[in-house]
């Protein structure tokens, strides 16, 4: 090892809570990595210029690992799991809380500065989005006004499309959304922007939630959300539009398409219309419906935040 070295590793340690520690530690590491490279470096000589013994090191390299060792290790091990589970989504705060959700104590900056020491993090890409140009039609306002809380399920659905990119042209993601839970209760992936693929995503939404009552369904003013044929999907509903060119009147469908990208698609380069609807089959139905933490959710998926809806109202029914 060169002097060079040698003083690379003092200038990196001795500014640090336990500079012994880490110049062992990297005495070690060198050491390996040299073994090999089939050189034999002189490990007193090493100790020697970093004024540290041989007995010392000798007595570290055989330390047995401490329980606040073993149990930071068990964290570490703990935090990657949940990390890889969430398809590298979740950043310190969804972790920690997946971890006091199993029991374990810890705090959220600790999660993050154990993060920060095995260099992962919250897996995400931003990329521009063009805006919409939207209709100005007096005739279409705006029932939600923004009331994107609703108490129940099927009170308020939002719907939207968004681009995806492939490599043969784009395809076209319709979604439709309960705000209630945020759960995206129907989508269809299309290569036009008919509004037909519009009514099929609003009709697979009616089946799937056995729609009898009428809701307040919350769209912009794109031209498929004025047709008619959209009219006569949505007859039994309360049709409410976006204020032109406003996107923040359908912030949350905006929302959920902007995370779908940022989380996963942008991770990707999509082949085509049939790779794009698998990587968008996987991100709803196994991961965002049933598993993301949504902090409108008390940190619950959307699925298990509608359950425990369910539940208390049957006991609220029980009780009376």
């Amino acid at each position: 090892m060169c002097g060079g070295c040698y003083r690379s590793i003092k200038k990196s340690t001795q500014h640090c809570g336990k500079p012994v520690e880490l110049i062992y530690e990297s005495v070690f590491e060198h050491m390996v990595e040299e073994e090999e490279k089939k050189h034999r470096p002189s490990l007193s000589r090493m100790l020697n210029y970093l004024g540290v013994s041989r007995t010392g090191y000798n007595s570290w390299l055989n330390r047995k690992p401490s329980k606040t060792d073993i149990h930071r290790q068990k964290m570490k091990e703990k935090i990657a799991e949940i990390h890889t589970e969430s398809k590298e989504i979740y950043g310190a705060p969804k972790i920690w809380k997946v971890l006091s959700y199993k029991g374990f104590h810890i705090s959220q900056r600790t999660v993050g500065v154990y993060m920060k020491q095995m260099n992962i993090k919250a897996n995400w890409i931003k990329k521009f989005k063009a805006g919409k140009l939207n209709t100005v039609n007096e005739e279409l306002k705006n029932i939600l006004r923004q009331n994107f809380n609703p108490s129940k399920p099927n009170a308020v659905w939002c719907t939207d499309i968004t681009y995806i990119w492939t490599a043969e042209g784009f395809v076209y993601l319709t979604s439709v959304m309960d705000l209630f839970s945020r759960k995206i209760i129907a989508w269809t992936l299309s290569e036009t922007l008919e509004a037909s693929h519009v009514v099929e995503t609003i009709n697979k939404a009616k089946r799937r939630r056995r729609h009898a009552k009428a809701v307040i369904i919350h769209s912009d003013r794109g031209s498929q959300y004025i047709s008619n044929e959209y009219r006569k999907a949505t007859k039994k509903m309360k049709r409410s539009y976006s204020a032109p060119g406003y996107p923040y009147d359908n912030a949350c469908i905006e929302a959920f398409h902007s995370v779908l990208k940022r989380e996963w698609i942008y991770r990707f380069q999509i082949e085509d219309y049939e790779q794009a609807y698998q990587l968008i089959f996987e991100y709803i139905e196994t991961f965002y419906n049933t598993k993301r933490l949504h902090s409108h959710c008390d940190y619950m998926s959307p699925d298990d935040f509608e359950r425990l809806h369910s539940k208390s109202r049957v006991c609220c029914q029980l009780a009376v």
